[in-house]
């Protein structure tokens, strides 16, 4: 990267420079006729200069120069005006000369804040498109949270400045010279009076500045260092709540924190003895110019309209000196800012811009073997992972890499998928140097996955589809108003150097992945979702999400189909007492007071959960049924029986699971509750208590919990309660809640509820499982079983994929490995997280769905069992970084070396 910000500027926005800094010189015209102007009015038409006579008139706007040699020439001779028709003519020129030079002020703010902005645009793409050209071995040193600061955070000044890094010296620098030129003109000795202090103002307080620019970069190395270790608190939070060490980091912080105190202190401190300085020195200059100027008009050396004109010019002076000063400074600061963040962006062995460079068009397959010649790899630590390996992998080959602790299995695969670099030798596809190859051929012809799986925070989908996604295939046709907008998109991203590429387009791989197009994408998907074990995990994800109607409208307009369809197998097999249904005109008894008295699914936070009893309008529906009272003395024998059960008990004890009015870790509270109402009466007890005791209430279910409170009575009321509530539901709540129809799909509740439309009973504990399989082989039968599954990848797997569970994670990698149907196929310790049984179950779907429809991918598997091997046409073994075996698994077997005491 350019090292000197100025250059770097100036490279990228010359033109754009130029152009302004020619506005900014035209502008001093009427930035220099403004102060003159006060001094012709009061002189002038206000003093009576020129007007002695009555009746006396003078020229205005003529228009006369001295011409050399000829004399004086007249090009207008101007309007003859009398004393007041001058003074309103010249007070409407001084407010014209306002509003022009505003206009030129609005003009160069505008487009220097315009030019920064782009430039701050352009600066942040060129950091994050070198972040993707560092090489491997970078990321283990440097931590994400650093950079991710260093791009959003500490580039952020450098829009504010680069708009006036040529435009603001001559601005300011135009304007002070105009002033201190135009006092000259009218006296010298208050023009020397100000150079002189505008001179040292200069001088000293840019050199007191210094300390500032230094406890700035102090400020801003320790906020970033701040920002790295807070990243790490958050990526290693697990380990810090396992093994008690949150006391730890937070003294760890507070430290830091002391330490970003005291630097920001002296920072404050100096900043405000510049200030009080320059302030100083600022007010100083006005009273000499009232001391020596009165003296002066005194005197009769100076008339008053020149020292009115001269203050008044003085006073536009010191606020470009000010900031010409604070430029001066912001000029320092941001360059200490941009050559440390060009210092952390300038490494070694950056990749070329030509191997990631975008290509439309799909590369050759690799037919070539792929080779690894005298390979030798180190780790950070300076150990030995590889010592001159030499070995070749042919295309269709099926290769499982074992190694003994100390081998170099894992250091070979990661070598193979570029993403660690040789020490020496090299890794080669035919006579090519791999880490030569553009990534349109190693992305596209090459996959590997791995036990250290990254998810991005989307859907699965999103994380599946991912290894599709290299170039913007099938464009977007804007219309309209969207046309517009994305024309002026292209526009500024051009303008700004980023690349002009829509992310709305298409840009999945169809053909990668063995599909033609959106339509049939879905059947390729599914096949290796069912590959590596993961299709019946997803369908549990997509019966416990609520459906997006807009996509899939099948389900939705089937969904009483499905709901007749459970019905019958549930009678079919005896099962009816499995499923508590709906009634609009019945209580249901498995399911909560709340839920019956709602009947409905909650879509807005209003009527959500403990909110429900908070409700004003649900408060007032309840006292109108009769149930206020009802309720909150329920609320206070559930939570007096709750609190002699459970009070006593561990937090982690089993009892907990049956308890579901509180948690353990608000027994307590509850407690204390109790005890402040226990003899209070109702009519005194506060809203917001009423609401958490009548909450406990909302939750029970009488053959669940059996303490008797429940009455045919009661329930009677409730069902009577639930009508009036939406007979008179007020407007703001009315998209707050959907209440439940056997005839319609249920956009707020999950697809498991839509499906069920009813409780399962509390008194079979396997109903559950046995009402989720009938629902999948349900959904086979009607043909909804791929719209379930499409549901479920709708899943946002949340930051890293931390909503998945490790072995999750772990198949979708290979899954989106596999999706891609690669030439060559890397997979290192995949599946590292799962039982044995299942590591071999997904290893030999992965063989079979690799090899389907012809296609022969070579497959190098670091496997984490050596009897997984047997699987595999080919076996290469390693021991402390050395090759000491490569064979057939029965020749190895018979054999009498490494791996076959590995086996034993």
């Amino acid at each position: 990267m350019e090292p000197s910000l100025a250059r770097y500027i100036w490279r990228h926005t010359k033109k754009q420079q130029l152009w302004i800094l020619m506005i900014v010189v035209l502008s001093m015209i009427p930035y220099f006729m403004s102060f003159d102007l006060p001094k012709l009015i009061v002189n002038g038409p206000i003093q009576g200069g020129g007007f002695e006579q009555p009746g006396a008139t003078q020229p205005f706007m003529r228009l006369h120069y001295n011409v050399p040699f000829i004399g004086e020439v007249q090009f207008f001779s101007g309007f003859q005006l009398d004393r007041k028709e001058t003074l309103f003519a010249l007070s409407v020129v001084f407010l014209l000369l306002v509003i022009i030079n505003g206009l030129f002020k609005l003009y160069i703010n505008t487009y220097k804040g315009r030019l920064g902005e782009r430039m701050l645009r352009r600066i942040r793409f060129d950091l994050v498109d070198r972040v993707l050209r560092f090489p491997p071995v970078y990321f283990k040193r440097v931590k994400s949270a650093e950079v991710a600061t260093m791009v959003k955070d500490e580039v952020e000044p450098l829009g504010g400045f680069i708009g006036d890094a040529f435009v603001q010296p001559v601005l300011l620098g135009g304007q002070a010279l105009t002033a201190m030129l135009f006092i000259m003109v009218q006296n010298v000795w208050l023009g020397m009076i100000a150079a002189v202090i505008v001179g040292i103002q200069i001088v000293l307080i840019p050199r007191m500045r210094r300390r500032l620019i230094v406890l700035g970069r102090e400020r801003q190395l320790t906020a970033r260092a701040l920002s790295g270790r807070v990243g790490e608190i958050v990526d290693g939070i697990g380990a810090v709540h396992v093994h008690d060490t949150s006391n730890y980091e937070r003294a760890d912080i507070a430290a830091r924190l002391g330490l970003i105190f005291k630097i920001r202190f002296d920072l404050y401190q100096w900043k405000f003895m510049v200030k009080f300085l320059n302030n100083f020195l600022a007010q100083l200059t006005p009273f000499l110019f009232y001391m020596i100027g009165g003296y002066l008009v005194i005197r009769g050396r100076l008339d008053v309209g020149q020292l009115v004109a001269v203050i008044g010019a003085y006073k536009d002076l010191p606020g470009p000196m000010k900031e010409l000063i604070d430029w001066d400074q912001a000029r320092q600061d941001v360059q200490v800012k941009y050559q440390q963040v060009v210092e952390q962006f300038t490494v070694e062995d950056l990749i070329a811009p030509r191997i990631g460079a975008l290509t439309i068009d799909d590369p050759a397959p690799m037919t070539n073997p792929l080779s690894a010649i005298s390979l030798s790899m180190i780790d950070d630590g300076g150990a030995m992972l590889l010592n001159r390996i030499s070995l070749q992998i042919k295309p269709g080959e099926t290769v499982a890499l074992v190694s003994t602790t100390t081998g170099g299995a894992e250091a070979l695969a990661e070598a193979f998928a570029r993403l660690n670099w040789p020490d020496s030798g090299r890794v080669a596809s035919g006579a090519d140097d791999l880490l030569e190859l553009p990534e349109a051929v190693t992305g596209r012809r090459m996959s590997y996955a791995s036990s250290d799986v990254f998810l991005f925070q989307a859907s699965l989908r999103d994380n599946l589809l991912y290894g599709l996604k290299h170039a913007p295939l099938t464009s977007v046709t804007y219309d309209g108003a969207a046309a517009d907008q994305r024309r002026w998109n292209i526009d500024e991203a051009r303008r700004s150097g980023n690349p002009e590429l829509d992310i709305n387009s298409d840009w999945i791989n169809y053909a990668s992945a063995g599909a033609t197009g959106p339509h049939d994408l879905f059947e390729a998907v599914r096949r290796v979702l069912d590959a590596v074990v993961l299709s019946r995990d997803i369908l549990d994800l997509g019966l416990r999400s609520s459906a997006d109607l807009t996509r899939h409208t099948e389900l939705a307009r089937r969904i009483v189909e499905l709901r007749a369809a459970l019905r019958t197998r549930l009678e079919h097999e005896g099962l009816s007492g499995l499923v508590a249904p709906f009634e609009p005109g019945a209580y249901n008894k498995e399911a909560t007071i709340g839920q019956n008295l709602l009947f409905g699914a909650a879509a807005g936070p209003e009527l959500a959960d403990r909110a429900l009893a908070a409700n004003p309008y649900f408060a007032s529906v309840l006292k109108q049924a009769g149930l206020d009272r009802t309720l909150y003395e329920m609320g206070m024998e559930i939570a007096q029986q709750a609190i002699e059960l459970f009070a006593d008990l561990p937090p982690d004890h089993q009892f907990f699971q049956q308890l579901a009015f509180m948690s353990p870790e608000e027994i307590p509270a509850y407690e204390s509750l109790l005890q402040r109402l226990k003899n209070r009466p109702y009519e005194a007890v506060s809203e917001s208590d009423r609401a958490k005791i009548v909450t406990l209430s909302f939750a029970y279910i009488e053959p669940r919990h059996r303490f008797g409170l429940l009455s045919d009575e009661l329930m009677s009321k409730i069902v009577a309660a639930r009508n009036r509530f939406y007979e008179n539901l007020p407007p703001e709540l009315k998209n707050a809640v959907e209440r439940y129809d056997p005839a319609k799909y249920i956009a707020a509740a999950t697809v498991m509820d839509n499906v069920l439309f009813g409780r399962v009973g509390n008194n079979h504990p396997d109903a559950p499982d046995r009402i989720r399989s009938i629902v999948y082989d349900i959904l086979d039968e009607l043909g909804l079983y791929a719209e379930l599954l499409d549901v479920g990848l709708d899943f946002n797997v949340g930051s890293g994929g931390r909503r998945l569970t490790g072995g999750q994670r772990q198949k979708l990698d290979v899954a989106r490995a596999l999706l891609k149907r690669p030439d060559f196929l890397i997979l290192n310790r995949p599946l590292s997280a799962l039982d044995q049984r299942m590591q071999d179950k997904v290893l030999r779907n992965v063989l079979e769905e690799a090899r389907r429809d012809g296609h022969s991918p070579a497959i190098i598997w670091a496997v984490t069992n050596p009897a997984m091997a047997m699987m595999f046409d080919r076996v290469i073994v390693f021991d402390s970084g050395q090759l000491v075996e490569d064979g057939t698994h029965e020749t190895l077997l018979a054999g009498s070396g490494i791996f076959k005491e590995l086996l034993s």
